[in-house]
Protein backbone atom coordinates (compact mmCIF):
# COMPACT_ATOMS: atom_id res chain seq x y z
CA UNK A 1 0.00 0.00 0.00
CA UNK A 2 2.91 2.33 0.78
CA UNK A 3 4.49 1.61 -2.63
CA UNK A 4 1.19 2.12 -4.48
CA UNK A 5 0.40 5.35 -2.65
CA UNK A 6 3.91 6.72 -3.23
CA UNK A 7 3.99 6.03 -6.97
CA UNK A 8 0.40 7.25 -7.47
CA UNK A 9 1.08 10.58 -5.75
CA UNK A 10 4.28 10.92 -7.79
CA UNK A 11 2.10 10.28 -10.85
CA UNK A 12 -0.36 13.01 -9.81
CA UNK A 13 2.54 15.47 -9.58
CA UNK A 14 3.87 14.48 -13.01
CA UNK A 15 0.41 14.71 -14.62
CA UNK A 16 0.00 18.16 -13.04
CA UNK A 17 3.34 19.22 -14.55
CA UNK A 18 2.36 17.91 -17.98
CA UNK A 19 -1.22 19.24 -17.94
CA UNK A 20 -2.27 21.20 -14.81
CA UNK A 21 -6.01 20.98 -15.59
CA UNK A 22 -5.90 17.16 -15.24
CA UNK A 23 -4.42 17.11 -11.73
CA UNK A 24 -7.73 16.91 -9.83
CA UNK A 25 -9.07 14.17 -12.09
CA UNK A 26 -5.95 12.08 -11.58
CA UNK A 27 -6.13 12.63 -7.81
CA UNK A 28 -9.78 11.55 -7.88
CA UNK A 29 -8.72 8.38 -9.70
CA UNK A 30 -6.14 7.62 -6.99
CA UNK A 31 -8.75 8.07 -4.22
CA UNK A 32 -11.28 5.87 -6.09
CA UNK A 33 -8.59 3.27 -6.67
CA UNK A 34 -7.52 3.16 -3.03
CA UNK A 35 -11.14 2.78 -1.88
CA UNK A 36 -11.70 -0.13 -4.29
CA UNK A 37 -8.39 -1.65 -3.24
CA UNK A 38 -9.45 -1.69 0.41
CA UNK A 39 -12.90 -3.14 -0.39
CA UNK A 40 -11.52 -5.93 -2.60
CA UNK A 41 -8.71 -6.75 -0.18
CA UNK A 42 -11.37 -7.59 2.42
CA UNK A 43 -13.13 -10.03 0.07
CA UNK A 44 -12.23 -13.68 -0.56
CA UNK A 45 -11.05 -13.98 -4.15
CA UNK A 46 -12.20 -17.63 -4.16
CA UNK A 47 -15.79 -16.40 -3.86
CA UNK A 48 -15.28 -13.89 -6.68
CA UNK A 49 -13.89 -16.65 -8.93
CA UNK A 50 -17.19 -18.53 -8.64
CA UNK A 51 -18.55 -15.98 -11.11
CA UNK A 52 -15.86 -16.69 -13.74
CA UNK A 53 -18.31 -17.26 -16.63
CA UNK A 54 -20.36 -14.19 -15.73
CA UNK A 55 -17.14 -12.16 -15.77
CA UNK A 56 -16.16 -13.71 -19.11
CA UNK A 57 -19.54 -12.84 -20.62
CA UNK A 58 -19.42 -9.31 -19.19
CA UNK A 59 -15.98 -8.87 -20.71
CA UNK A 60 -17.24 -9.89 -24.14
CA UNK A 61 -20.24 -7.54 -23.83
CA UNK A 62 -17.91 -4.63 -23.01
CA UNK A 63 -15.64 -5.36 -25.98
CA UNK A 64 -18.59 -5.87 -28.36
CA UNK A 65 -20.02 -2.58 -27.04
CA UNK A 66 -16.80 -0.87 -28.11
CA UNK A 67 -17.22 -2.29 -31.62
CA UNK A 68 -20.85 -1.14 -31.86
CA UNK A 69 -20.94 2.10 -29.87
CA UNK A 70 -17.28 2.99 -29.25
CA UNK A 71 -15.97 6.54 -29.44
CA UNK A 72 -13.24 7.07 -32.00
CA UNK A 73 -10.00 8.94 -31.36
CA UNK A 74 -6.81 8.81 -33.38
CA UNK A 75 -8.33 6.35 -35.86
CA UNK A 76 -9.25 3.75 -33.24
CA UNK A 77 -12.49 2.95 -31.40
CA UNK A 78 -11.38 1.96 -27.90
CA UNK A 79 -13.66 3.95 -25.58
CA UNK A 80 -17.24 3.88 -24.34
CA UNK A 81 -18.95 7.09 -23.25
CA UNK A 82 -21.26 6.41 -20.29
CA UNK A 83 -23.00 9.41 -18.73
CA UNK A 84 -20.25 11.84 -19.69
CA UNK A 85 -17.56 9.45 -18.41
CA UNK A 86 -15.14 7.96 -20.96
CA UNK A 87 -14.20 4.36 -20.20
CA UNK A 88 -11.68 2.07 -21.92
CA UNK A 89 -12.93 -1.53 -21.47
CA UNK A 90 -9.64 -3.12 -22.56
CA UNK A 91 -7.92 -2.00 -19.35
CA UNK A 92 -10.48 -3.77 -17.16
CA UNK A 93 -10.53 -6.67 -19.62
CA UNK A 94 -6.92 -7.56 -18.68
CA UNK A 95 -7.93 -8.03 -15.02
CA UNK A 96 -11.01 -10.08 -15.96
CA UNK A 97 -8.97 -12.34 -18.26
CA UNK A 98 -6.48 -12.99 -15.43
CA UNK A 99 -9.32 -13.85 -13.01
CA UNK A 100 -11.04 -16.11 -15.53
CA UNK A 101 -7.94 -18.13 -16.35
CA UNK A 102 -6.90 -18.28 -12.68
CA UNK A 103 -10.09 -20.26 -12.05
CA UNK A 104 -9.88 -22.18 -15.34
CA UNK A 105 -6.30 -23.35 -14.80
CA UNK A 106 -6.97 -24.24 -11.16
CA UNK A 107 -9.92 -26.41 -12.23
CA UNK A 108 -7.62 -28.17 -14.75
CA UNK A 109 -4.47 -28.19 -12.62
CA UNK A 110 -3.86 -31.93 -13.06
CA UNK A 111 -4.27 -31.98 -16.84
CA UNK A 112 -2.86 -28.58 -17.83
CA UNK A 113 -0.44 -30.22 -20.29
CA UNK A 114 -3.09 -32.10 -22.25
CA UNK A 115 -4.01 -30.99 -25.76
CA UNK A 116 -7.70 -30.62 -24.84
CA UNK A 117 -7.09 -28.12 -22.01
CA UNK A 118 -4.52 -26.13 -23.97
CA UNK A 119 -6.84 -25.94 -27.00
CA UNK A 120 -9.79 -24.87 -24.84
CA UNK A 121 -7.76 -22.13 -23.13
CA UNK A 122 -6.47 -20.78 -26.45
CA UNK A 123 -9.98 -20.71 -27.93
CA UNK A 124 -11.37 -18.97 -24.83
CA UNK A 125 -8.63 -16.34 -25.14
CA UNK A 126 -9.05 -15.96 -28.91
CA UNK A 127 -12.56 -14.43 -28.68
CA UNK A 128 -11.75 -11.37 -26.48
CA UNK A 129 -8.33 -11.09 -28.14
CA UNK A 130 -9.92 -10.81 -31.59
CA UNK A 131 -12.27 -8.08 -30.32
CA UNK A 132 -9.33 -6.16 -28.84
CA UNK A 133 -7.31 -6.47 -32.05
CA UNK A 134 -10.29 -5.28 -34.13
CA UNK A 135 -10.47 -1.89 -32.34
CA UNK A 136 -7.59 -1.79 -33.63
CA UNK A 137 -5.34 -2.15 -30.57
CA UNK A 138 -2.15 -4.01 -31.46
CA UNK A 139 -0.27 -3.12 -28.26
CA UNK A 140 -2.92 -4.55 -25.92
CA UNK A 141 -3.33 -7.59 -28.16
CA UNK A 142 0.38 -8.31 -27.72
CA UNK A 143 0.27 -7.45 -23.99
CA UNK A 144 -2.68 -9.79 -23.28
CA UNK A 145 -1.02 -12.58 -25.29
CA UNK A 146 2.21 -12.25 -23.27
CA UNK A 147 0.25 -12.21 -20.00
CA UNK A 148 -1.63 -15.36 -21.09
CA UNK A 149 1.69 -17.12 -21.79
CA UNK A 150 2.91 -16.14 -18.31
CA UNK A 151 -0.31 -17.48 -16.74
CA UNK A 152 0.20 -20.79 -18.58
CA UNK A 153 3.76 -20.99 -17.25
CA UNK A 154 2.63 -20.29 -13.68
CA UNK A 155 -0.11 -22.92 -14.05
CA UNK A 156 2.58 -25.57 -14.63
CA UNK A 157 3.01 -25.83 -18.39
CA UNK A 158 5.64 -28.42 -19.34
CA UNK A 159 9.07 -27.12 -20.41
CA UNK A 160 8.88 -29.44 -23.42
CA UNK A 161 5.75 -27.63 -24.63
CA UNK A 162 7.33 -24.23 -23.90
CA UNK A 163 10.45 -25.21 -25.88
CA UNK A 164 8.35 -26.44 -28.79
CA UNK A 165 6.27 -23.24 -28.78
CA UNK A 166 9.45 -21.11 -28.89
CA UNK A 167 10.82 -23.16 -31.81
CA UNK A 168 7.59 -22.42 -33.71
CA UNK A 169 7.19 -18.79 -32.58
CA UNK A 170 10.66 -17.53 -33.54
CA UNK A 171 10.44 -18.50 -37.26
CA UNK A 172 6.86 -17.16 -37.39
CA UNK A 173 8.05 -13.82 -35.98
CA UNK A 174 10.83 -13.64 -38.58
CA UNK A 175 8.34 -14.41 -41.37
CA UNK A 176 5.91 -11.82 -39.96
CA UNK A 177 8.58 -9.08 -39.90
CA UNK A 178 9.77 -9.98 -43.40
CA UNK A 179 6.20 -9.52 -44.68
CA UNK A 180 5.28 -6.30 -42.84
CA UNK A 181 8.34 -4.43 -44.13
CA UNK A 182 6.96 -4.82 -47.66
CA UNK A 183 5.11 -1.67 -48.89
CA UNK A 184 2.10 -3.61 -50.18
CA UNK A 185 1.57 -5.83 -47.10
CA UNK A 186 -1.94 -6.27 -45.67
CA UNK A 187 -1.22 -7.99 -42.33
CA UNK A 188 -1.27 -4.81 -40.27
CA UNK A 189 -2.53 -1.23 -40.64
CA UNK A 190 -0.37 1.32 -42.46
CA UNK A 191 0.25 3.39 -39.32
CA UNK A 192 1.37 0.26 -37.46
CA UNK A 193 3.82 -0.58 -40.27
CA UNK A 194 5.11 2.99 -40.23
CA UNK A 195 5.89 2.74 -36.51
CA UNK A 196 7.84 -0.48 -37.05
CA UNK A 197 9.69 0.91 -40.06
CA UNK A 198 10.60 4.15 -38.28
CA UNK A 199 12.08 2.07 -35.45
CA UNK A 200 14.04 -0.22 -37.79
CA UNK A 201 15.23 2.58 -40.09
CA UNK A 202 15.36 5.80 -38.00
CA UNK A 203 17.96 7.33 -40.34
CA UNK A 204 15.56 7.19 -43.30
CA UNK A 205 14.22 10.67 -44.14
CA UNK A 206 10.82 9.19 -44.95
CA UNK A 207 10.29 8.39 -41.24
CA UNK A 208 11.82 11.47 -39.62
CA UNK A 209 8.42 12.93 -38.75
CA UNK A 210 7.35 9.65 -37.12
CA UNK A 211 10.37 9.48 -34.80
CA UNK A 212 10.37 13.19 -33.93
CA UNK A 213 8.25 12.61 -30.82
CA UNK A 214 10.59 9.94 -29.48
CA UNK A 215 13.62 12.09 -30.26
CA UNK A 216 12.08 14.98 -28.31
CA UNK A 217 11.31 12.58 -25.47
CA UNK A 218 14.97 11.50 -25.31
CA UNK A 219 16.02 15.16 -25.40
CA UNK A 220 13.71 15.93 -22.48
CA UNK A 221 15.02 13.01 -20.40
CA UNK A 222 18.65 13.91 -21.12
CA UNK A 223 18.14 17.61 -20.34
CA UNK A 224 17.06 16.75 -16.78
CA UNK A 225 20.58 15.44 -16.03
CA UNK A 226 20.98 14.26 -12.40
CA UNK A 227 18.31 16.09 -10.36
CA UNK A 228 16.09 17.64 -13.05
CA UNK A 229 14.93 21.17 -13.79
CA UNK A 230 12.18 21.26 -11.18
CA UNK A 231 14.53 21.08 -8.23
CA UNK A 232 17.00 23.56 -9.75
CA UNK A 233 14.31 26.10 -10.69
CA UNK A 234 15.17 25.79 -14.38
CA UNK A 235 11.88 24.20 -15.46
CA UNK A 236 10.69 27.24 -17.44
CA UNK A 237 13.89 27.70 -19.45
CA UNK A 238 14.24 25.73 -22.69
CA UNK A 239 11.82 23.12 -21.38
CA UNK A 240 10.66 20.41 -23.79
CA UNK A 241 7.68 19.78 -21.52
CA UNK A 242 6.66 23.42 -21.08
CA UNK A 243 7.14 24.02 -24.81
CA UNK A 244 4.82 21.09 -25.60
CA UNK A 245 7.40 19.45 -27.89
CA UNK A 246 6.25 15.98 -26.80
CA UNK A 247 2.62 15.14 -27.61
CA UNK A 248 0.61 13.06 -25.11
CA UNK A 249 3.21 13.80 -22.43
CA UNK A 250 0.56 13.26 -19.72
CA UNK A 251 -0.01 9.63 -20.85
CA UNK A 252 2.30 7.78 -23.23
CA UNK A 253 5.37 9.98 -22.62
CA UNK A 254 4.98 10.75 -18.91
CA UNK A 255 8.45 9.25 -18.36
CA UNK A 256 9.90 12.13 -20.40
CA UNK A 257 8.29 14.58 -17.96
CA UNK A 258 9.83 12.66 -15.05
CA UNK A 259 13.24 12.75 -16.71
CA UNK A 260 13.18 16.46 -17.50
CA UNK A 261 11.75 17.68 -14.20
CA UNK A 262 13.31 15.20 -11.74
CA UNK A 263 16.32 13.95 -13.67
CA UNK A 264 18.06 10.62 -13.32
CA UNK A 265 17.06 10.41 -9.66
CA UNK A 266 13.36 10.81 -10.52
CA UNK A 267 13.51 8.23 -13.32
CA UNK A 268 15.37 5.75 -11.11
CA UNK A 269 12.81 6.26 -8.33
CA UNK A 270 9.97 5.45 -10.75
CA UNK A 271 11.70 2.33 -12.05
CA UNK A 272 12.48 1.18 -8.49
CA UNK A 273 8.89 1.64 -7.32
CA UNK A 274 7.48 -0.24 -10.32
CA UNK A 275 10.02 -3.02 -9.83
CA UNK A 276 9.26 -3.32 -6.11
CA UNK A 277 5.50 -3.50 -6.81
CA UNK A 278 6.05 -6.30 -9.33
CA UNK A 279 8.40 -8.18 -6.99
CA UNK A 280 5.96 -7.80 -4.09
CA UNK A 281 3.23 -9.39 -6.25
CA UNK A 282 5.52 -12.38 -6.88
CA UNK A 283 6.34 -12.61 -3.14
CA UNK A 284 2.61 -12.65 -2.36
CA UNK A 285 2.09 -15.41 -4.93
CA UNK A 286 4.45 -17.64 -2.97
CA UNK A 287 2.15 -17.30 0.06
CA UNK A 288 -1.09 -17.89 -1.87
CA UNK A 289 -3.38 -20.64 -0.55
CA UNK A 290 -3.97 -22.19 -3.99
CA UNK A 291 -2.98 -22.06 -7.65
CA UNK A 292 -5.67 -19.48 -8.48
CA UNK A 293 -4.23 -17.04 -5.94
CA UNK A 294 -0.74 -17.63 -7.31
CA UNK A 295 -1.92 -16.93 -10.87
CA UNK A 296 -3.77 -13.74 -9.85
CA UNK A 297 -0.69 -12.35 -8.08
CA UNK A 298 1.72 -13.18 -10.92
CA UNK A 299 -0.78 -12.03 -13.56
CA UNK A 300 -1.34 -8.58 -12.07
CA UNK A 301 2.37 -8.24 -11.36
CA UNK A 302 3.02 -9.09 -15.02
CA UNK A 303 0.65 -6.34 -16.20
CA UNK A 304 2.61 -3.78 -14.17
CA UNK A 305 6.00 -5.12 -15.32
CA UNK A 306 5.17 -5.47 -19.03
CA UNK A 307 3.44 -2.10 -19.38
CA UNK A 308 6.23 -0.37 -17.46
CA UNK A 309 8.85 -2.00 -19.68
CA UNK A 310 7.03 -1.03 -22.90
CA UNK A 311 6.31 2.56 -21.82
CA UNK A 312 9.88 3.29 -20.72
CA UNK A 313 11.35 1.60 -23.82
CA UNK A 314 9.17 3.82 -26.05
CA UNK A 315 10.07 7.00 -24.14
CA UNK A 316 13.78 6.20 -24.44
CA UNK A 317 13.65 5.08 -28.09
CA UNK A 318 14.32 1.38 -27.38
CA UNK A 319 11.00 0.21 -28.88
CA UNK A 320 8.52 1.39 -31.54
CA UNK A 321 5.89 3.88 -30.38
CA UNK A 322 3.08 1.77 -28.89
CA UNK A 323 1.06 4.22 -26.79
CA UNK A 324 1.24 2.14 -23.61
CA UNK A 325 0.50 4.02 -20.33
CA UNK A 326 2.94 3.87 -17.40
CA UNK A 327 1.14 2.00 -14.57
CA UNK A 328 -0.09 4.22 -11.69
CA UNK A 329 1.67 7.23 -13.26
CA UNK A 330 0.15 8.09 -16.65
CA UNK A 331 -3.12 10.03 -16.82
CA UNK A 332 -6.14 7.82 -17.40
CA UNK A 333 -8.75 6.88 -14.81
CA UNK A 334 -9.70 3.57 -16.45
CA UNK A 335 -6.12 2.28 -16.41
CA UNK A 336 -5.46 3.61 -12.91
CA UNK A 337 -8.64 2.25 -11.30
CA UNK A 338 -8.30 -1.11 -13.12
CA UNK A 339 -4.77 -1.53 -11.77
CA UNK A 340 -5.96 -0.72 -8.24
CA UNK A 341 -8.73 -3.33 -8.66
CA UNK A 342 -6.07 -5.86 -9.63
CA UNK A 343 -3.92 -4.92 -6.63
CA UNK A 344 -6.94 -5.22 -4.32
CA UNK A 345 -7.41 -8.79 -5.54
CA UNK A 346 -3.71 -9.49 -5.00
CA UNK A 347 -3.99 -8.25 -1.40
Amino acid sequence: VILLTAISLFGVQLVASASPDLRNKQLLGVVMGLVLLVILSLMDYSWILNFQWIMYGFNLLMLIGVRLFGSEAGGASRWLDIGGFRFQPTELSKVIIILFFAKFFMDHEDDINTFRVLAESVLLLAVPLALIYAQPDMKNTITVTIIFCILLYIAGLSYKIIGGAILIAVPLLIIFLSIVVQPDQTLIKDYQRTRIMSFLYPENEEYQEDIEQQNNSKTAIASGELVGKKLTGDDQVSSVNAGNFVAENQTDFIFAVAGEEYGFIGCTTLVALLLLISVECIRMSLRAKDLAGKIICCGIGSVVAIQSFLNICVATGLAPNTGTPLPFVSYGLTSLVSLFIGMGLVM
